[in-house]
């Protein structure tokens, strides 16, 4: 069966003072605004069947009921375990597509943003549980900035869960994440 290899991963206390990057990391080879490429919405799996079960199935088991979540970079379809909505606290999204965020029959609400436009969440300090970011942090041309922001709306002890994927949009991945 196939399955994700899982990393814990901690968010660090404190922020260096100057990221280990090169501006050159974050650029794109279509970096003509996202709203545009966004516009049409794509109701389509971006990870394959066996990847979105094994993705589920590790939500199942790392997520406890009665737990707040904020899924960034959101779509259609989270990938949750299909009992979560009625079991959590609270499922809230951002993305980039606010009718493919409306066929998201998982999320309490949603904020249709553009990440790499402005970064700050739109949510109160310490309001979630657990961040999720399903195959979508390569294509944020601000990524630190915007896990300072995952940072700063997790609750004490909160975590964050980011899956990733060999397959993207070349034209809108990062240059750090194709190299």
């Amino acid at each position: 069966p196939y399955s994700f290899p899982i990393r814990p991963v901690r968010l660090v206390k404190e922020w260096p003072d100057t990221p280990p990057f090169r501006p050159e990391d974050f650029s794109r080879a279509d970096e003509q605004d996202d709203s545009s490429f966004y516009a049409v919405p794509r109701l389509v799996y971006h990870i394959d069947e066996p990847a979105v079960a094994s993705l589920t199935q590790y939500y199942r088991k790392t997520i406890p009921a009665g737990s707040s979540i904020l899924d960034i970079c959101s779509s259609w379809v989270s990938h949750y375990p299909m009992e979560f909505p009625k079991v959590m606290k609270r499922i809230s999204a951002t993305g980039m597509n606010p009718l493919e965020l409306k066929f998201n029959d998982q999320l309490n609400d949603f904020q249709a943003r553009d990440l790499n436009v402005e970064t700050k969440l739109p949510y109160e300090d310490n309001t979630f549980d657990f961040v999720t970011c399903v195959v979508s942090i390569d294509y944020l041309n601000r990524p630190v900035e915007v896990l300072k922001e995952v940072n700063r709306v997790l609750k004490p002890g909160g975590k964050v869960i980011m899956s990733q994927s060999n397959r993207c949009f070349p034209s809108k991945a990062i240059s750090m994440w194709l190299k």
